[in-house]
């Protein structure tokens, strides 16, 4: 993340992470949750995939390029999690948990 001059960075996590949240619920309207892997059903190699669920739990249909930037956005705001399992991120409270955590009842 960019630093200004006196070594602070120019935008502090949580914020940006909240800037996202509203980002993503403005070009995804409707959406609650993006879970984000690189397991995607339709290739062999690992690769990006994002699936978008709202508030009932439904699969959103979204575009390639909307998933495939929303994917993106979420790894560059968490370069520090562990991308090798799927993540979720939840757009009320801007925040990322691990999807095996929450689908086993330990997470959120």
């Amino acid at each position: 993340m960019p630093a200004m001059p006196n070594g602070t960075p120019a935008c502090p996590e949580t914020d940006c992470q909240r800037r996202l949240a509203v980002q993503l619920a403005d070009m995804i309207p409707g959406a609650v949750t993006i879970r984000v892997s690189f397991t995607d059903p339709t290739q062999k190699w690992p690769h990006l995939h994002a699936v978008v669920k709202e508030e009932a739990g439904e699969t959103m249909e979204v575009g390639r390029t909307t998933a495939r930037v929303a994917g993106r956005w979420i790894l560059r705001a968490w370069p520090e999690a562990d991308w090798a399992r799927a993540h979720t991120f939840h757009l009320s409270d801007a925040t990322l948990t691990r999807s095996d955590l929450v689908t086993a009842g330990r997470g959120r």
